[in-house]
């Protein structure tokens, strides 16, 4: 569904209607979420406009840490001191609010949520957002949020004054993400070592898979499949270089029988979105990338 960002100001108090509590107020679900960086979009609020221009979500952007303003430009470099304070780095509060309002017990309410499907679903949102506004200000530099790079995630409900100023009625916090397995957390770790140590080289292929993992984790299927498309073509050529090794020959083999529906793919996204069952076929090619790159990796050790 296309997200139509409107700029303008949405009040909450002329324009939020619907079922009332028993204070007369009307109870509105959100999600916020802070990260240690700014998302791109101004502080401000945003209505987020669904099908046939009704507002969906309210977006309220709020910086809550931000960098000391510099002063007067100073042309010469200053005299750094030993052992500085770390400067203080921008906090983005980014509050998504349903448009939809109900009714109830504001803690039953969240008792009853799925706590990690509205994260998710917020994420998703969000992540439209972000990528709207890459595009509006041409800057690649901005990056999708996900939960692992949340410094908090709240679930709740509140009315429409409290929810507009980025507070609540009753809220929950999400649990953080279990921190990953020793070895799954060493193995990045090992590779780029190899990178920096000069025994391993980062291919064309590995940058454009990324890419394409970017995509899909926002569920940006129809561009995915473009990038699948020729990352799927430069491993082919690029993991010529690890024939007779390992299992790559296998591995090659593999990838050529996935050129026609990686073509297809991407044949198909030129016209219109991935359905369901494409997206599945597109994460199939995916992953079997991944696991074709992660076999040359493991040949160098």
């Amino acid at each position: 569904m296309t997200l139509r960002l409107c700029i303008a100001a949405y009040t909450c108090r002329q324009r939020w209607y619907g079922p009332r509590t028993l204070s007369g107020s009307p109870l509105f679900r959100f999600v916020q979420i802070e990260a240690p960086w700014a998302l791109g979009p101004a502080d401000g609020r945003y209505v987020i406009r669904g099908h046939a221009g009704e507002p969906r979500w309210i977006m309220v952007v709020a910086t809550v840490v931000a960098p000391p303003r510099a002063g007067r430009l100073r042309r010469r470099p200053r005299r750094a001191a030993p052992m500085p304070d770390p400067a203080p780095v921008a906090v983005t509060r980014v509050t998504l609010i349903d448009a939809r309002s109900v009714s109830g017990d504001p803690a039953a309410l969240v008792r009853e949520r799925d706590l990690l499907a509205d994260l998710a679903r917020a994420l998703e949102v969000l992540n439209d957002v972000i990528r709207a506004h890459r595009v509006a200000a041409a800057d690649p530099a901005l990056v999708p949020l996900t939960r692992e790079r949340l410094t908090v995630a709240r679930v709740g409900f509140g009315t429409g004054e409290l929810v507009a100023d980025g507070r609540w009625n009753h809220a929950v916090t999400v649990p953080p993400v279990a921190a990953a397995q020793r070895r799954a957390a060493l193995e990045p770790t090992q590779r780029l070592v190899a990178v920096l140590g000069g025994r391993d080289v980062v291919l064309a292929c590995e940058v454009l898979l990324v890419r394409a993992i970017e995509d899909a984790n926002c569920g940006h299927w129809r561009e995915a499949a473009f990038q699948l498309r020729v990352a799927l073509e430069c491993a082919l050529t690029e993991l010529l270089a690890w024939t007779g090794q390992g299992d790559i020959d296998a591995r090659l083999t593999e990838l050529r029988e996935l050129r026609a529906v990686t073509g297809e793919l991407a044949n198909t996204a030129l016209e219109r979105g991935l359905d369901e069952a494409e997206a599945t076929q597109a994460r199939h090619v995916l992953e079997r990338i991944q696991a074709a790159l992660r076999a040359r990796a493991a040949l160098i050790g």
